[in-house]
């Protein structure tokens, strides 16, 4: 099925307007049907003592491009819930804009699972992510428009 842009579109609004993105900050920058880009402008709040982005930071970043990659391919009541994170951080970061690139691998009624990559902008990678999310039925995001087009 295909995704109907007005619900992604609603949904773009919806999650970066909501509490946790604005708080780190990041934002939800593009949504696709397995795919996801999720952008954060490096800024001092993200820096842990030694002036590198926190790893914490980085894995929120795969967290959230993960699970909103996997998120479109499921049915129109359905959430989601991560069960597992793994990662690698490969190099250091201390300024400019990080870019993670969620990609569901496999889709499932019960269990998806997810990859992302977290680059700078020049595309060196900084680290690599994987994620099982749980499908949830009954927790989907309604925003008054139908998320699929018949």
């Amino acid at each position: 099925m295909q995704p109907n842009p007005a619900y992604v579109t609603n949904l773009l609004a919806t999650v970066n307007h909501s509490p946790f993105p604005s708080h780190l900050p990041f934002k939800l920058a593009s949504l696709e049907l397995e795919k996801a880009r999720v952008e954060l402008l490096v800024a001092n709040c993200h820096l842990q003592p030694l002036g590198m982005v926190h790893g914490g930071v980085i894995a929120t970043l795969i967290d959230t491009a993960t699970f909103w990659a996997a998120f479109l391919s499921l049915p129109e009541d359905y959430g989601l819930v991560n069960i597992d994170l793994k990662l690698n951080y490969l190099k250091s970061v201390s300024a400019g804009t990080l870019i993670a690139e969620g990609l569901c691998l496999k889709s499932g009624r019960t269990l998806s699972y997810a990859e992302a990559r977290v680059t700078d902008e020049e595309g060196t990678l900084l680290a690599h992510g994987t994620s099982t999310l749980m499908a949830m039925p009954g927790k989907g995001i309604s925003l008054g428009v139908a998320k699929f087009l018949d």
